[in-house]
């Protein structure tokens, strides 16, 4: 039990690190100013979904295949949204307009995006397999 508490405790201060990274790389001006704004916030984005989920139901960890379920159910998700984007409804477009709204479901459709979702789910299993290992769970 004391290893699940402490894998949440993981969960939620890298949910509280990567959260104000992400909405900073939406302001961030130096290299790479591009590839920051547009596509660093895309893996962060899924890093934060990742780590919120398995903070709230730490159980994630104690099977093989739950972390692996995580990271495509994210991805899925995610892919959703963005695929929602090219739908323009006016109740979603009033939605969108607001800064939650903005965050979680973006403005505008852009391909490249499930590229970036898959690089942030592929690391988000990898951070959080690793901490599986080291809590004495099994590894995917």
């Amino acid at each position: 039990m004391a290893s699940l508490t402490r894998l949440r405790l993981y969960a939620f201060v890298a949910l509280f690190l990567v959260i104000p990274l992400g909405l900073g790389s939406k302001v961030y001006n130096g290299p790479a100013t591009a590839w920051v704004e547009g596509y660093s916030g895309d893996i962060l984005y899924e890093l934060a979904w990742m780590f919120l989920i398995a903070g709230l139901w730490p159980k994630l960890f104690q099977s093989r295949q739950g972390i692996m379920r995580l990271a495509l159910g994210i991805f899925a998700m995610t892919s959703c949204f963005e695929f929602l984007q090219l739908w323009q409804p006016a109740w979603l477009q009033a939605w969108r307009a607001t800064l939650a709204g903005k965050l979680i479901l973006g403005t505008t459709f852009v391909a490249w995006d499930f590229l970036y979702y898959a690089l942030g789910c592929l690391l988000g299993w990898w951070i959080l397999s690793m901490w599986q290992h080291r809590a004495g769970f099994p590894r995917p």
